[in-house]
């Protein structure tokens, strides 16, 4: 199922954004976070500054995908809490699927272990290049936008009165 999100993007037209966006430059959670606040209308000189520690698996630490935390805080923006007697709990069941589906469809959700690398060291830089996995890298960047904006889409219909 494609939602509409806003009445504007789909929420593969999100995940087409999100890679587009990494392949013009932009890294993996800068892109995925502006593609999902974007489509909301959020516009912000922080995004996607805010990501930015957060790309090539944790600042090249071998950690979860920055795809998927760049696609969680965009899952923030929509579902997150502004008070303590709010809920998290639309924002957990948020992300508890975003996880589970890009596992699913990918295997993993560390950097390391998707790519078959590690960015932290120039040996893993190197094969990083040799096997052109930046193409990759945006596949997963697409796929966590389009996941992320398709669950924000379906909570938020199921919120409405």
């Amino acid at each position: 199922m494609d939602e509409t999100t806003r009445g504007q993007k789909t929420a593969s037209e999100i995940g087409r954004t999100a890679a587009d966006s990494f392949l013009s430059g932009l890294y993996c959670a800068e892109s995925a976070l502006l593609a999902v606040a974007e489509a909301r209308g959020t516009r912000s000189e922080l995004i996607p500054n805010i990501a930015t520690g957060f790309c090539s698996g944790m600042a090249r630490t071998c950690g979860t995908c920055g795809a998927l935390t760049g696609a969680i805080m965009g899952i923030g923006l929509a579902l997150g809490r502004s008070a303590a007697a709010e809920s998290v709990e639309p924002a957990y069941r948020a992300v508890r699927q975003l996880i589970a589906e890009f596992e699913e469809e990918f295997g993993a959700r560390d950097c390391h272990l998707l790519l078959g690398c590690d960015l932290g060291t120039p040996e893993g830089q190197a094969v990083f290049r040799e096997k052109g996995l930046r193409d990759r890298c945006a596949e997963y960047t697409g796929k966590a936008a389009e996941i992320a904006a398709r669950v924000i889409a379906e909570i938020e219909e199921e919120r409405r009165p």
